[in-house]
């Protein structure tokens, strides 16, 4: 089925008023035999940035990954648990792949622009594969560029190779190709961690002016960043036989300043990890 859509104005605000609540229940995942995550429970307010810290290999990009069911992709991959959007479970038929894919967006650490294209037609992309048309293509291109703040850079080479961007470039024209199916969701596993400080502050810009209109959910082992960019953070923690969870959670505020468990504290603020 392909669904018309309206393309906003230029001075709309892209997907305003459209984030919404993710919510994690009890979720638990495995790889064959091994667990990875135990019984996970996390909701990201709609319209705020939540960080999700913690060391290498504690479950936090797989947790990312089964927030739009990408988990279920892997051989021998498992979970039990739910995750609902606004209230409907995203696993249980209640939404169409289709549909979980095109409001849960994701943003991966390697920016995966497709080299064969444009710059414009990566951007537009992922209205065919989402069965989507708009009134004006040229409107909404121009749009997502804008409100992944590179516009600026891109406008005068729409037809030049996305794959010839530079890496920050790249990673911000992969934001835009998200944006352009509407998510209400987007979901970032490490967006800034092969990038330069320059582009890791644009990045951090962009996230800011995104996060009234979309949920945003991003992985991150920088400490500071996630201090800049997030309202909400959540520490997840694993052992050699133990598996990940998050030992706390809150407002990044509290979580930094004043961390309930000691482990919380140690980590973000360099003792271990």
């Amino acid at each position: 089925m392909t669904v018309t859509m309206p393309t906003p104005g230029a001075g709309a605000g892209f997907g305003a008023g459209t984030a919404s609540r993710l919510e994690a229940e009890q979720v638990s995942a495995w790889f064959g035999d091994r667990k990875v995550l135990d019984r996970v429970s996390l909701t990201m307010e709609p319209g705020q940035v939540t960080a999700l810290i913690g060391p290498s290999g504690c479950g936090k990009s797989t947790f990312l990954r089964i927030l739009n069911r990408m988990h279920e992709m892997i051989p021998a991959a498992s979970l039990a648990g739910a995750v609902a959007l606004d209230g409907r479970d995203i696993y249980t038929g209640q939404m169409r792949l289709t549909e979980v894919r095109r409001r849960i967006g994701m943003v991966f650490q390697k920016p995966n622009p497709f080299p064969a294209m444009s710059i414009y037609e990566n951007v537009a992309s992922g209205l065919k594969l989402a069965g989507l048309k708009v009134s004006s293509k040229d409107a909404l291109v121009e749009q997502c560029l804008r409100r992944a703040g590179l516009w600026n850079e891109v406008q005068q080479r729409l037809k030049s190779p996305g794959g010839a961007l530079s890496g920050g470039q790249q990673q911000r024209l992969c934001i835009a190709r998200s944006l352009a199916v509407t998510p209400d969701v987007l979901l970032m596993d490490e967006p800034c961690s092969a990038l330069d400080p320059t582009s890791t502050r644009r990045i951090e810009e962009t996230i800011g002016e995104l996060a009234e209109e979309v949920t945003i959910v991003i992985v991150t082992h920088n400490m500071q960043q996630a201090a800049r960019v997030s309202q909400k953070c959540a520490f997840f923690l694993a052992s050699h036989d133990t598996p990940g969870r998050i030992i706390e959670a809150g407002d990044t505020r509290q979580i930094f300043d004043a961390p309930v468990d000691e482990r919380t504290a140690d980590y973000v603020h360099g003792r271990f990890g």
